[in-house]
């Protein structure tokens, strides 16, 4: 099993664990990592309407985005795990900032050690985080026990066309992911994609800012050149795939038994 800096790493499109200290610095401007909030606010009209009964689990919430928006939106409970203090330590300055410190609990664990404490959820959310549990089938069967009946998965993830001759060490063909869904007992009721010029407006401004603190750390730790600089390629070329290789989207997932 990867150590937990590998996994977080991983999971933040790096391959040096010895990067982990300084993912803080380097992902100081962005609040938003990963997921649109307001396309989980979005999804979640669609298939539920006890907002304020919801219960909502969030795994790698990073620095409390979703949670803390669809708390303010729905005035549900939202629980965010993730493994860096320091994004934690922000996410519950935001819920204070928007008011919604009530309904937000934040701590700071390991996702695959703290499953054990966890109650049952209306919503599980992997925000852009991978299937943390092994691949698709493992990480679903594993958390099934954490979905109520009528619950759902949203997932943003992304996958490769099966026509595609292009192939990804993390990313599955289409094919392959429904596969994976599918042998964990769950169904696929909605890929909703994201559009060409969303991945490239937002993977944008992310680079841009993840360059510029690269580069300080640069000038501040010389030695360690390369890891920043590999880091920044890494985001290069992790963003071209998505803008033009991949597809991007949020997908929602229920188990098979449930119409």
């Amino acid at each position: 099993m990867k150590s937990l800096e590998e996994s977080v790493v991983n999971a933040l499109d790096g391959s040096d664990k010895d990067l982990y200290p300084y993912l803080p610095y380097i992902l100081q401007d962005i609040w938003e990592i990963g997921t649109d909030p307001d396309v989980v606010i979005a999804l979640i009209a669609e298939y539920f309407s006890n907002y304020t009964d919801l219960k909502i689990l969030d795994l790698g919430c990073g620095k409390g985005a979703v949670s803390v928006k669809l708390a303010q939106h729905y005035q549900c409970s939202c629980r965010g795990i993730d493994a860096m203090s320091d994004f934690i330590q922000t996410a519950k300055e935001k819920a204070e900032e928007f008011g919604v410190e009530g309904h937000c609990l934040f701590e700071v664990g390991d996702i695959r050690e703290s499953l054990n404490h966890l109650p049952e959820s209306d919503i599980i959310i992997l925000g852009a985080i991978g299937p943390v549990l092994g691949d698709y089938r493992q990480t679903l069967t594993t958390l099934n026990r954490l979905l109520k009946p009528d619950g759902v998965f949203i997932i943003d993830d992304a996958y490769i066309e099966n026509s595609s001759e292009f192939s990804h060490p993390l990313i599955l063909k289409y094919d392959e992911l429904i596969r994976q869904i599918e042998s964990a007992g769950m169904r696929l009721i909605e890929n909703r994609v994201v559009s060409n010029q969303e991945v490239v407006e937002s993977d944008d401004l992310i680079l841009s800012s993840l360059k510029k603190r690269c580069a300080e750390l640069t000038e501040k730790f010389p030695e360690k050149k390369q890891l920043f600089d590999e880091y920044v390629n890494i985001q290069e070329f992790e963003s071209d795939v998505n803008a033009n290789k991949a597809v991007c989207t949020t997908l929602v997932i229920k188990k098979k038994s449930e119409d």
